[in-house]
């Protein structure tokens, strides 16, 4: 997980590796490409966990949210500025991080939780 500063609510948190999904490109392409930038580590193969539209009401916007069992380390992440630090975090310590506040973003919660609820985490 990505620890990072966001500027806007002016918070600290853990987020899941996520991006935009360029024109011409599969989300899981995307996916993939996005963990590697942002973390320096290539997943291995993805398995689609769901997709959804975060505010169907007002937007049209769907997020598409993939997960990986493992993956392989290629260096520093081609953008330094994405985290303070990125750090593997076991599925144990997740409900704990979401009960103190430490994951916040709408992204990182929902996939965690449908992880959770799939029996794809344990």
């Amino acid at each position: 997980m990505l620890w990072r500063h966001r500027f806007i609510t002016d918070s600290w948190g853990y987020e899941i590796p996520a991006g935009r999904v360029d024109p011409g490109e599969e989300p899981i392409d995307a996916a993939a490409r996005e963990v590697e930038e942002e973390t320096g580590w290539r997943p291995g193969p993805l398995t689609p966990l769901t997709r959804y539209h975060p505010s169907n009401g007002s937007s049209n916007q769907t997020f598409h949210v993939f997960q990986s069992s493992d993956a392989t380390y290629l260096g520093d992440p081609t953008d330094p500025n994405e985290a303070e630090r990125i750090e593997w975090v076991a599925p144990s310590r997740l409900p704990g991080l979401i009960a103190d506040g430490q994951v916040t973003d709408g992204f990182s919660l929902t996939a965690i939780s449908t992880a959770f609820l799939l029996g794809r985490l344990s």
